[in-house]
């Protein structure tokens, strides 16, 4: 049986789930979710076999996630760039904010369902949840701290908190804790944070007709075959993932940087900049950052690429893109509908990804992709949404 509820943690028999009040949404009952038993549009989450998913575990990186304490000016936690009640984000903010208001050059993805990305980070330059909870800590943009040991004396300083929870979870006294226990922590917490349930699986997947709308249901149309959406933002049979986890470069702010490439290219690889320092530069200078994927890779076919995002929960995700150039989501219509530019007279760069070419739809073509795309909501996003006056709450369970 599949669960109609998102954002629940896995429990083992005769373990209370938490309920999904405590990361910002209300349930009227708590269930227990089964990663092998995914809501309804979904696959099974991806578990790995050296990070299983407890309880404890869970409830542990949940703490940390949302501990301020782990910052050097003990005011940012992985929540203020995730947002539970912003569908783990942080809009409208274009880009994330850290330490002492200092701005980065991301625009933060959302963290449900980066359980199923096969990389992580826009430019995919973490393999896995685990380490990517690393990075945060110690980048000077975000939490600051100076080091990993000095996250984990942040932990051990709150010893009474955190001593039992890290002995539950990882059967460690707190003296022996260290920056992998805190990283799998955190990433068991992101791997439960799941949503689908969305009017489009329910009539996509669950036969409801009603579901969505005759206008939506021709967006879907338009997204497999005139918009050539699902080259990249992919539907299957049984679940659909919206992503094909690859990197393309859609043109996206590539006019930072287009009269620059070989100047920044042969800078950046005479650099030689280990990962702290690689990771800590992408976020502070905004022409290393519109190299893409191409400062992980060194491939010239790879510049200004960056990762495929899910399209689940779009609608509540603004604003778009890897920096957040792009305000809403008609813009994101028009900017794919021109061939990656929001104005026909807009230039395209060399690299540009060659799928990405004019489409030349109509409006009323372009109304119904869009109202498409509004269906992938998931129920307890869109009751967020209705309860902090976002939207009127039409469509919620």
């Amino acid at each position: 049986m599949r669960r109609a509820s998102i954002l629940t943690m896995t429990a083992a028999a005769g373990v209370a789930a938490l309920a999904l009040a405590n990361v910002g949404f209300a349930q009227e009952e708590v269930e227990l979710f089964d990663p092998n038993e995914p809501p309804l549009g979904l696959p099974p989450v991806p578990v790995p076999e050296d990070n299983p998913i407890t309880p404890a575990k869970v409830a542990l990186g949940e703490k940390l996630f949302n501990d301020t304490r782990l910052s050097v000016t003990n005011t940012i936690s992985c929540a203020t760039c995730h947002d539970a009640n912003k569908a783990f984000t942080d809009g409208p903010l274009s880009v994330s904010k850290g330490i002492n208001d200092l701005e980065g050059t991301r625009n933060a993805p959302t963290v449900v369902n980066a359980a199923y990305m096969e990389l992580q980070f826009w430019d995919g330059r973490e393999p896995d949840l685990e380490r990517q909870a690393h990075g945060p800590f110690i980048n000077p943009v975000e939490m600051g701290m100076a080091d990993h040991s000095a996250v984990v004396e942040g932990v051990r300083s709150a010893a009474s908190e955190y001593a039992p929870m890290f002995q539950e979870a990882f059967g460690v006294p707190i003296g022996e804790v260290t920056i992998d226990h805190i990283g799998k922590a955190i990433a068991t917490f992101e791997r439960t944070q799941i949503a689908a349930n969305s009017p489009f699986d329910k009539w996509r997947y669950g036969g409801e007709e009603s579901a969505i709308s005759e206008s939506a249901k021709r967006g879907f149309e338009v997204f497999r075959n005139e918009g050539r959406c699902v080259s990249c933002h992919t539907v299957s049979q049984t679940y659909a993932l919206f992503t094909d986890s690859r990197f393309h470069n859609l043109n996206v702010s590539f006019d930072k940087i287009s009269d620059s490439v070989d100047r920044l290219t042969t800078s950046f690889n005479d650099a030689q900049y280990d990962a702290q320092e690689l990771d800590a530069v992408l976020l502070a200078d905004v022409e290393l950052s519109e190299l893409g994927r191409f400062a992980i890779t060194g491939e010239l076919t790879d510049i200004g690429a960056f990762k495929t995002p899910t399209l689940r929960n779009v609608a509540m995700t603004a604003p778009y893109m890897h920096d957040g150039s792009i305000a809403t989501l008609e813009e994101v219509v028009t900017f794919y509908n021109l061939g990656g530019r929001l104005e026909e007279e807009a230039p395209i760069n060399d690299f540009q990804s060659g799928g990405i070419k004019p489409l030349e739809l109509t409006d009323q073509q372009q109304a119904d992709l869009l109202a498409f795309l509004e269906s992938l909501t998931s129920p307890a996003f869109v009751e967020a949404a209705a309860t902090d006056g976002t939207i009127d709450g039409e469509g919620a369970e």
